[in-house]
């Protein structure tokens, strides 16, 4: 199913922030099946768990996508299949999140568990700050908040704390380094969450895939510039297609 695209969201955020890429995508080409699918709701934090409910509902043989922990998980979920996934593209999605000794390029450990305590003590509060963040760096920053948050689901208390313990334990490096097939990854170079670094330490990691940073954009490039991104994605998948 080389014409078809499956686009994984990123934490608290839901599907709405990946739709204006998708309907940007489906415009450039007709062929493209493009479709958003929501991350599982779980209480768990158990990677596996994740994975295993993602394999049952995300058709076999397709492109796996994902902006931010949706990449994440597409990465994992690519380099489970092998053969069966077409080949993986992230936006914004660092192969771990959290800052450690053999990954420094990332959000450093007491700031995340100060995000995880204010998320554990108020979840809505957490949620309009992750909003800020991801819009930090942005042409208009308190806008794109207010679109990211407006279109967020009402998720539990629950399930938002075990996305990002999920998120905290995350580590893709083996996964991409696994995966055989073809691979894009997009930074954003003025991220709030993702530091533009991260772009050229991937590339030592992966030298034999495309990586590219968009300069003047935030966390959240995919909703200020879709068709920009639609373009880079589009090209990608030309390039590695049938066609």
């Amino acid at each position: 199913m080389r014409n078809r695209l499956i686009l994984l969201p990123g934490w608290g955020l839901g599907i709405s922030p990946l739709e204006p890429l998708a309907a940007a995508l489906q415009g450039l080409d007709e062929h493209l099946q493009v479709e958003i699918e929501p991350l599982p709701e779980l209480a768990s934090s158990t990677l596996e768990e994740w994975l295993d409910e993602l394999d049952s509902t995300v058709p076999q043989d397709v492109w796996l996508g994902g902006w931010s922990l949706g990449g994440m998980l597409a990465s994992e979920l690519a380099a489970r299949r092998g053969d069966r996934c077409c080949g993986v593209l992230t936006l914004a999605s660092n192969p771990s999140f959290v800052a450690h000794e053999q990954w420094p390029s990332a959000m450093p450990g007491e700031t995340f568990d100060a995000f995880l305590a204010g998320c554990n003590a108020d979840p809505r509060m957490t949620l309009k700050r992750f909003s800020l963040l991801c819009a930090q760096g942005a042409e208009d920053p308190r806008g794109l908040s207010r679109l990211l948050l407006g279109g967020a689901p009402h998720t539990s208390a629950e399930v938002l704390m075990s996305g990002l313990e999920l998120l905290a334990q995350l580590d893709t490096r083996q996964a991409l380094q696994a995966f055989r097939g073809p691979q894009l990854h997009l930074f954003a170079g003025l991220d709030g969450l993702v530091p533009a670094e991260a772009a050229g330490d991937l590339l030592t990691l992966l030298p034999d895939v495309e990586i590219g940073l968009i300069e003047q954009a935030s966390h959240a490039f995919l909703l200020e510039d879709p068709h920009g991104v639609a373009g880079a994605i589009q090209a990608f998948l030309h390039e590695f297609g049938d066609d």
